[in-house]
């Protein structure tokens, strides 16, 4: 074809991309611990028998799983000013994928939950414990036990998702990609170093998560 590999341009600019990369995790992160605290609240009321509060988690999920996030990001970033709420590109990404990855943990939650016997809340019951109690020391630990592995799909996937935080000039990794294959017309080699950075850093992540998942399964 005539093309000539020439990374040189990518790894002038390496340092903007790492910079970018980092900003794409601390965007993840943030997001991940503000949508598990979400996806926990919602996915105990989900299993509830109260129904005001199934039906508003119900709802929640249901809409934000059915919506793109890009549609979502967008509407927050240009909408919700217009409605009064006014936040900068960071904040209204964070904002987005806090609330998206609530929707989707509180499903992996959800299932985690049905998966404990129901004779563990009994025991709780009867040594003295309040529903609190029994929920923060013996159903959520176990659930989050029993759950990791899903976790672990879930927590990449979102990580992934921050690629979007580029639609609105968020400068993260996908954004400073482009930045870099605009300037340097340099488009082979840049969205190269870009796609293998994006699988390690994924791959490392699972690899933490399956260290996680071994530290705490139970003895056998």
């Amino acid at each position: 074809m005539g093309y000539t590999l020439n990374f040189a341009a990518v790894w002038r600019n390496f340092d903007f991309l790492l910079s970018g990369l980092a900003l794409s995790l601390g965007l993840a992160v943030i997001s991940i611990l503000i949508g598990a605290a979400i996806g926990l609240v919602v996915a105990f009321a989900l299993t509830s028998k109260n129904r005001f509060a199934v039906v508003p988690a119900r709802v929640y999920v249901t809409v934000i799983r059915n919506l793109p996030i890009l549609v979502l990001v967008l509407f927050a970033f240009f909408a919700l000013p217009q409605m009064g709420l006014r936040l900068d590109k960071m904040k209204s990404f964070v904002l987005v994928l806090s609330l998206y990855s609530g929707a989707y943990l509180a499903e992996v939650f959800r299932a985690g939950l049905l998966s404990i016997p129901r004779g563990l809340t009994e025991a709780g019951l009867a040594i003295g414990l309040t529903g609190m109690q029994i929920r923060s020391s013996i159903i959520a630990p176990l659930m989050l036990r029993n759950v990791l592995p899903s976790l672990s799909s879930t927590i990449i996937s979102l990580f992934k998702d921050t690629s979007l935080a580029a639609a609105i000039a968020v400068p993260e990794l996908t954004f400073a990609a482009r930045k870099i294959n605009v300037e340097s017309f340099r488009v082979i080699e840049t969205w190269m170093v870009t796609s293998a950075l994006y699988v390690v850093t994924c791959f490392l992540i699972a690899a933490v998560m399956r260290f996680v998942e071994r530290r705490l399964a139970l003895p056998r």
